[in-house]
């Protein structure tokens, strides 16, 4: 089956909507607001939705992984937001180097995971 998909946009909730926002933001997506639950953040041409909804057993099994171009540079930008110091229960684990690959965690503040990573060349 050839899907001629043209993106991927998953779908995460937030504890507080209005902190999450604000944590996107922070970390560089830009926002489109689609309502007042709603806003679709993105990246160049990549995205994902952010919902006013909370599911507590959803956002602890909610992860995400973006491929970045240079997972090093990613994350030396990455620690100097200090976004930990700036957001309650954000968490930054530095970079593991692994046999697919390089990445670095990122909690953001209602729980979901993100994984910055760069695969091997």
């Amino acid at each position: 089956m050839n899907h001629k998909a043209i993106s991927i946009r998953p779908f995460i909730g937030a504890k507080n909507y209005e902190i999450s926002r604000s944590f996107y933001r922070d970390l560089g997506f830009e926002e489109v607001v689609i309502s007042s639950n709603m806003s679709y953040f993105k990246s160049e041409t990549l995205g994902f939705y952010l919902q006013d909804a909370y599911v507590k057993d959803w956002i602890d099994n909610t992860m995400v992984f973006m491929e970045v171009e240079d997972v090093q540079q990613f994350y030396r930008e990455l620690f100097t937001l200090d976004l930990p110091t700036k957001y309650k229960g954000v968490r930054v684990v530095p970079i593991k180097v692994l046999d697919w690959g390089s990445e670095c965690f990122v909690h953001d503040p209602s729980g979901v995971l993100w994984h910055f990573g760069e695969f091997k060349k």
